[in-house]
């Protein structure tokens, strides 16, 4: 495992690990009020499969952007698409601004790893694809130019919307998909560790990008990620989710000043909490082995 990133996590005791609140931490008892999305006791199966998560409760507040940290297989990917409407749960509930959420919100957007641009459709286009989707609200021409023109200034590529896929680097590429998620002004946006193929230079970029366009479009931001340094980085709050069945195990508020990398010591110190806290879960997975045998 590099020092940055999360391999396969394994089993916890399944009574859900420690969470440090630190101000305005997540508890699975906080008031519905003030939350952007807030789901409760959820539970996630295949049909006839072991269940995938179980018990997971967390939010995320207006404005603020929080990492859901975890290892390959723990779930985190599949808790996403059920946070996002895109599958149902197998128990629990999932409140979306206040009203249960059953469906993918036109008030939300995902950006996921792969751009997925069309190729026939050029940077504008491609940008402002699914505005006029019948789940979409009603918009005039002019407001459809509008959204397309001011999402591609936001993520910097003025000046390329007649450019199609084909000439665009990964970085470009990535680019227009997150200003096609601004374009639908979400009130959160779901990503699914959407820099991960690309190289560290542009991964940084975009990290910073995310965060800038996070705080100036006044949106909130789920974001999946096995990187701990992304996860310090970008977020205001980690939090870990491990085991088979995925559980949260831990939380930690980041109250570090933008940019992170200016606190060296203070980013040093939350890695090597987290890190404490994957190893852990491995005590526990050698432990609960053991018993077995």
């Amino acid at each position: 495992m590099s020092a940055g990133t999360i391999d396969a996590i394994g089993n916890t005791d399944g009574t859900g690990g420690d969470r440090d609140r630190g101000s305005g931490g997540s508890g699975a008892t906080a008031p519905a009020e003030g939350w952007a999305l807030r789901a409760d006791g959820l539970a996630f199966a295949y049909a006839g499969g072991t269940p995938t998560f179980t018990g997971i409760s967390l939010g995320v507040r207006p404005r603020e952007i929080v990492a859901l940290l975890g290892g390959s297989g723990c779930g985190k990917s599949t808790l996403l698409r059920v946070l996002a409407g895109l599958q149902p749960p197998s128990a629990g509930s999932v409140q979306f601004l206040g009203a249960p959420l059953t469906e993918p919100s036109p008030r939300s957007a995902l950006v996921f790893q792969q751009a997925s641009l069309l190729p026939w459709l050029n940077v504008a286009a491609n940008v402002g694809f699914g505005l006029d989707f019948a789940r979409q609200p009603k918009i005039t021409r002019q407001e459809h130019g509008r959204r397309v023109h001011d999402a591609i200034a936001a993520v910097g590529l003025a000046g390329s919307e007649k450019r199609y896929p084909a000439a665009l680097s990964g970085g470009m590429a990535q680019r227009v998909a997150l200003a096609r998620a601004l374009a639908r002004q979400p009130a959160l946006l779901f990503a699914d560790e959407p820099f991960s193929a690309l190289d560290a230079i542009t991964r940084a970029e975009m990290q910073t990008l995310l965060v800038d366009v996070v705080h100036r479009w006044h949106t909130a931001a789920l974001l999946v990620t096995h990187d701990i340094d992304e996860a310090i980085l970008v977020a205001d709050r980690i939090v870990l989710m491990g085991g088979r069945p995925g559980a949260i195990v831990r939380e930690w508020r980041v109250d570090l000043p933008r940019p992170r990398l200016a606190d060296g010591a203070g980013v040093a110190a939350l890695r090597l909490d987290i890190l404490a806290a994957l190893q852990g879960l491995r005590t526990i997975t050698t432990t609960t082995t053991e018993s077995i045998a």
